[in-house]
């Protein structure tokens, strides 16, 4: 097994269409994102008998908590390979290893595609790993298998999804439009930093905003597959929720929202999502990912989760979960249970 750098784009992305277990953080876009934000990254190629069987997006977190080098939703190992996922994530952890050390890293941190089962959480702990403290991306994810009609959709659907789906198409004053013009990110950050101020979340940046935005829609050789899209509902011309949804290898991912308190009884982030899903559908996508929900299973600990009526809000529309293994952490310092505490106590404060 050897590991090695990938410079080549195309050699990277046609890894990646084979694979079915994935999401766009271990695309290129993400990749060149994570390097306008700052970013040091490396595009590790996992190459077996000069065959390329697994790719790695990594990332240097550069924290006051801790520096930390980071593994999001990877890696990606070929669908073909079996039984030997212990042996290819021990041929990258060497590498990791030696690049932590250069760069005065404490810990790895992997947040896995793989299967949330026993055999995986051995993989892991075999290897020295532990369950981190806290996640940085979903790792439970709501999505919609796009293969079936409109009518199969909206039959899927929860009744009150689907009428007020229905509600809003009957509406004359409420319309959905998308855009691709970067200062209409800034539209849809006035409305992102409302919905911060009601439920009080970390938010992202007006930079980070744009930034991914513009990452997703500059890739010419891939514009039929690969762009960010900005959805806006308008009613009477005033905008009560948007949407920036990342169109990647026939998926789209729902990855920022926001919303208005104005007019609660139009339905229009129902309706924009019905148009988010049909622009999906048109585009090829087989699946529709809403993004993350609650990760609990109880539904009395759900009803105390600050996600709870975002994540009625997704299952609604129909589809199935898909649950990742929990993050990782492998510590490589004593310093890291410093960073571990940290972590801890803030997950307790945001209650997630």
């Amino acid at each position: 097994m050897e590991v090695r750098k990938i410079k080549d784009k195309q050699i990277w992305e046609e890894f990646l269409q084979e694979v079915k277990n994935k999401t766009f953080l271990q695309s290129w876009s993400w990749g060149e994102f994570q390097k306008m934000m700052g970013n040091k990254i490396w595009r590790m190629g996992l190459y077996e008998n000069e065959n390329l069987i697994g790719v790695a997006l990594v990332v240097k977190i550069e924290a006051k908590r801790g520096r930390f080098l980071f593994v999001p939703h990877g890696p990606i190992i070929e669908s073909r390979i079996k039984n030997q996922e212990s042996r290819i994530l021990e041929s990258l952890l060497e590498k990791l290893r030696q690049i932590s050390k250069e760069e005065g890293c404490i810990f790895i941190r992997i947040a896995p595609v793989c299967e949330r089962d026993e055999k995986n959480k051995k993989i892991f702990k075999d290897l020295g790993f532990r369950q981190a403290p806290i996640h940085i991306h979903p790792e439970l994810t709501w999505q919609m298998d796009l293969g079936l009609s409109d009518n199969e959709l909206l039959m899927n659907m929860r009744k009150t999804t689907r009428y007020l789906i229905r509600q809003g198409l009957k509406n004359k004053k409420l319309k959905i439009e998308k855009s691709q013009n970067l200062k209409d990110v800034e539209i849809f950050n006035e409305l992102y930093q409302k919905t911060v101020n009601r439920h009080h979340f970390v938010p992202f940046s007006l930079e980070y905003l744009k930034n991914e935005f513009l990452a997703f829609s500059r890739d010419s050789s891939l514009r039929a597959q690969n762009d960010s899209v900005i959805f806006l509902a308008k009613y009477k011309g005033e905008v009560l929720t948007a949407a920036i949804v990342l169109f990647w290898q026939k998926i789209g991912f729902y990855h920022q929202g926001a919303s208005s308190q104005k007019y609660a009884k139009i339905p229009a982030s129902y309706l924009l999502q019905w148009q988010v899903i049909k622009e999906a559908k048109s585009r090829g996508c087989k699946i529709y990912n809403f993004w993350g929900i609650a990760d609990i299973e109880s539904e009395q600990e759900l009803e105390k989760h600050p996600w709870k009526g975002l994540s009625l809000f997704k299952k609604g529309f129909g589809g199935s979960k898909k649950a990742y293994l929990k993050t990782q952490d492998l510590p490589l310092s004593k310093k890291y249970y410093l960073t571990y505490i940290f972590e801890k106590l803030r997950k307790a404060k945001r209650r997630v």
